[in-house]
Order: structure tokens, then C-alpha cells, then sequence
């Protein structure tokens, strides 16, 4: 049904918006994601360079720390055991520290796709004009996601550990084992899956990380397993291209190079290839998974709330939006007074709204 001032909602629209103005199907969600990335290459992925490049860097310090030589130039059963605890340990700080940066992400790609949706251009730095005044919070709240997860996961093996450590029987300790690790692994995913949505809410909408976590409790309602579903497709193809297909070349100069090599020269060599080779995998997989959470969002704000009917009964085209809304959130823009849910307060001085 044709939109005001021009905003369709025909096939046609959505292939020159980009992002279907309208409720979206999990295929349209993937699709959205890499339109949004190849409609804007140089805002998402420079931004998804800088944020994979602290990663990644950050991983192969401590994985250098962590193993050194040791690992390269020892066989001894000792020496192998304390490898595979680093390295499990390494794994478990990578996959942290990539969980935390598709949530960064998340929160900065949110205006350039909250752009696209409703056919608003994107200016120069626009994105990062809206995503600044919110950055403490964003940062607050994807830890507070990571942070309640990951405490879900660790609350119920906290028995496992306790029994091995005071070397109690070890049937004792398997029961606590058993139950324990698959019980906090679904908590985590259940509680990783309920508030994920907070991240874009608190960029958006403008909420608190308290008020953003209430947000996405409320848009998950009853759509819990669509919402694990679209994100277990994400997964599935950033595990593909992310851990094979853009790792493949980097992994074959690795083993050409440094695989018979030994000493500190060739361990610095090998990981400074395979951290090349992660900064590249992660720096395109890395927009995908955050377009797909924030494209969740914006699917519940419209199945829930109506937004998409809401602007149109508010007849907001993207000519009245531009020139409505003054004030340094929206940068004299007023896009984002389009996402919040509370009345825009005034100015206790010009009684313009913020």
C-alpha cells in the first residue's frame, strides 16, 4: 500500500531502500545485512577493521604470552597438557572478545541500516554523528549482555570446580559435571538470545543500559526461537566464511612459511599471518552478525509495535524528517526521534526538543 510523500512499500522500494520497509522474513534479515554492508563498504567496514583489528591483536598478544616457544619446541606430556589449557583458555577469550565486538557493531551499524530502512541519505560520518553521544552506554550495555551471559554459564559448573578442588569422589564430581555445563550453557544462550536486542535499542532509542535490557525483554516476547533461529543461520555463515573460506589462503602461507620452522622468529612469524588472516575473516563476518541483530530489531519494533504503520500515519517522509527535530542527538536531523518510544522532552531554554 503506498506510503505518504512517496513512501511505497512495492518491490521496488525496498530494492532501492535496501532494507524492506516492513516486516522481514529471516532471509530478508541475511539478505539486509550484506545489502547494508555493500550500500555503505566504507562506513561498515572501516569500522568493522578497527574493531577486529583490537581483537585480534589483543588474542595473538596473549596467545603469545600464553604459549611462546613451548608449545613449538617441547613434546614432553607436561608441556602438552599446559599447551591445551592455554589454548582452551585462548579460545574461550577470543570467542569473549568477538561475542563483545558483534555487539559493538551492532550498536554502530544500527543508524546506518535505521537510515536505509526509511530512505534517509547517509552523510558523510553520519553514522558516527549518531552513534557518539551513545557510545558509553553502547559499550555499558554489550558488556551487561556478555556479563549476564556469561555469568548463566558459569553459576551452574561452579559445583564441578568446587568438588575438584577439594578432591572429592570423582562420581561426586561428574554428576555435578553432567548437569552442570549443559544446564549453563542453555542459560547462557537463553539469556544472551533475550536481551541481544538491547544493543541497538540503547543507540536508537536513546534508553539507559537498564531501560535498554527492559527493551529487548519486551521485544522478545514470544519470539524467542525465531530470533535463535535467525541468529543460528548467522552463525552457520560466519563459522563458514569466517573460520574456512577468507582463512584458507592465510592458513596455507602459514604452513608454506612457518610450518617446519622453530624459534622465536618463526612462532612471531606464524601468528603474525594468522592474525592477518583473522583481522581480514572477522572484518567482513563481523558487520554481517551485527546487521542481522540490529535488522532484529528493527522487524520486532515493526511486528510489535507497528513502526512501519505508526510513521506512516504520522505521515514522516524522509523530506519532513530532514527538516524536522533540532538538537545534538539528531545533529539538526531528527531521525533519531523517529526510534524513541517516550515523548521527545523540550529544551528548558529554547523549548526545541533535544
Amino acid at each position: 500500500m503506498p506510503g505518504p510523500d512517496g513512501w511505497d512499500d512495492d518491490d521496488a522500494a525496498d530494492v532501492v531502500r535496501g532494507v524492506p520497509f516492513r516486516p522481514m522474513s529471516i532471509s530478508e534479515m541475511l539478505d539486509g545485512a550484506i545489502a547494508g554492508i555493500r550500500r555503505r563498504p566504507r562506513t561498515t567496514l572501516g569500522l568493522a577493521v578497527a574493531i577486529s583489528t583490537v581483537i585480534q591483536v589483543t588474542s595473538s598478544v596473549a596467545a603469545y604470552f600464553f604459549i611462546g616457544d613451548e608449545a613449538r619446541d617441547e613434546v614432553t606430556p607436561d608441556v602438552l597438557l599446559e599447551s591445551l589449557g592455554a589454548q582452551v583458555t585462548l579460545t574461550v577469550l577470543g570467542l569473549v572478545l568477538s561475542a563483545f565486538g558483534i555487539l559493538l557493531m551492532a550498536g554502530l551499524v544500527a543508524p546506518i541500516l535505521g537510515r536505509e530502512l526509511v530512505g534517509l541519505p547517509m552523510a558523510p560520518r553520519q553514522a558516527w554523528r549518531d552513534a557518539r553521544p551513545r557510545l558509553g552506554r553502547l559499550a555499558g550495555a554489550a558488556a551487561a549482555v556478555m556479563g549476564v551471559s556469561l555469568g548463566a554459564l558459569v553459576l551452574p559448573v561452579l559445583p564441578f570446580f568446587a568438588l575438584i578442588a577439594v578432591d572429592a569422589h570423582p562420581v561426586f564430581g561428574v554428576l555435578a559435571g553432567i548437569i552442570g555445563f549443559p544446564v549453563g550453557i542453555g542459560l547462557m544462550v537463553w539469556l544472551y538470545i533475550l536481551f541481544v536486542q538491547a544493543v541497538p535499542a540503547v543507540v536508537l532509542e536513546r534508553q539507559t543500559v537498564a531501560g535498554a535490557l527492559r527493551r529487548a525483554v519486551t521485544l522478545s516476547k514470544g519470539r524467542w526461537f525465531r530470533t535463535c533461529g535467525t541468529l543460528l543461520l548467522a552463525m552457520l555463515v560466519t563459522v563458514f566464511m569466517g573460520f574456512f573460506a577468507l582463512r584458507i589462503p592465510f592458513l596455507i602461507v602459514q604452513l608454506m612459511f612457518f610450518g617446519d620452522a622453530s624459534g622465536s622468529g618463526a612462532t612471531m612469524g606464524a601468528l603474525a599471518v594468522d592474525t592477518l588472516g583473522r583481522i581480514v575473516s572477522w572484518s567482513v563476518v563481523l558487520p554481517f552478525d551485527a546487521g542481522v541483530i540490529t535488522l532484529l530489531y528493527m522487524d520486532r519494533r515493526m511486528r510489535r509495535e507497528g513502526f512501519d504503520l505508526d510513521l506512516r500515519v504520522r505521515g514522516r517522509s524522509a523530506a519532513a524528517i530532514t527538516g524536522g527535530g533540532a538538537g545534538p542527538d539528531a545533529r539538526d536531523d531528527g531521525f533519531i526521534d523517529l526510534w524513541r518510544t517516550e515523548p521527545v522532552p523540550a529544551h528548558p531554554w529554547t523549548g526545541a526538543n533535544p
